[in-house]
């Protein structure tokens, strides 16, 4: 089998994804969030939704990483940090979670604005990353729109359990170092456990991260806000930033 080349398209989501497929998926999310605020575990109340509207697999995906609760949205609206931010701020980066998301958005795949405003893909790790075409591009773009907030430190965590995270480390190391870029790279067991504890801004679109941080940016949409229309998203958000 040939490896993974680019994060993008699925060859099934043309036909997942008309405009007539996305009024039902938007009212598929409105139940989903409905359940999810009345206190429903999420994987009875995705199976309730998916087996009403008939959904797919992969649209099942879409809408689960699109809902939250009324509640999680509330606290999440309230502690987006980004109308309020300085220079010299510390950023916590949840790894895997954002360059792969700016790697479907460098290659074209399939992105998503949740009800929350942030933008996640579809692609999914299986234990193990490799590397794409876009990998280095979107370390790249990582950085270029990172050092515009001229922060004081950033610290990437990076998943120990999923291989290949050590040659990711030197990667970011090595670009980091080739641009003179202050960051540090960790490897850790528990990268969304290491998020929380250490009371710092966080940059990730993870709902159970976002629903604990006391301060979080939503880095990717307040950087491609400009390019919204160019770019292939499916929106669910009540608040795009």
């Amino acid at each position: 089998m040939s490896r993974q080349r680019h994060r993008g398209k699925n060859p099934e989501d043309e036909k997942l994804l008309t405009s007539q497929q996305f009024i039902l998926l938007k009212k598929a999310v409105e139940d989903l969030a409905y359940l999810y605020t009345r206190g429903y575990s999420e994987k009875i109340a995705l199976k309730i939704v998916g087996d009403h509207y008939q959904l797919r697999s992969r649209q099942r995906l879409i809408i689960q990483r699109a809902v939250c609760s009324d509640t999680s949205l509330e606290i999440r609206t309230k502690n987006e940090i980004g109308d309020n931010i300085k220079e010299g701020e510390q950023y916590l980066i949840d790894g895997y979670n954002l360059l792969i998301t700016v790697e479907s958005l460098l290659s074209g795949g399939i992105l998503i604005c949740g009800r929350d405003g942030c933008i996640r893909d579809i692609a999914s790790l299986h234990g193990s990353y490799h590397k794409v075409e876009e990998t280095i591009p979107a370390i790249r773009w990582i950085g270029k729109n990172l050092s515009v907030l001229n922060p004081s430190e950033v610290i990437w965590f990076l998943d120990k359990p999923i291989s290949n995270s050590k040659r990711l480390a030197c990667l970011l190391r090595t670009i980091s170092k080739e641009e003179g870029w202050n960051w540090d790279i960790e490897v850790v067991d528990n990268p969304d456990y290491e998020i929380v504890k250490r009371r710092r801004i966080a940059i990730t679109s993870d709902s159970w991260i976002l629903d604990k941080v006391e301060g979080w940016f939503n880095f990717v949409s307040r950087n491609i806000k400009q390019h919204w229309k160019k770019l292939d998203i499916i929106d669910f958000s009540s608040k795009f930033y």
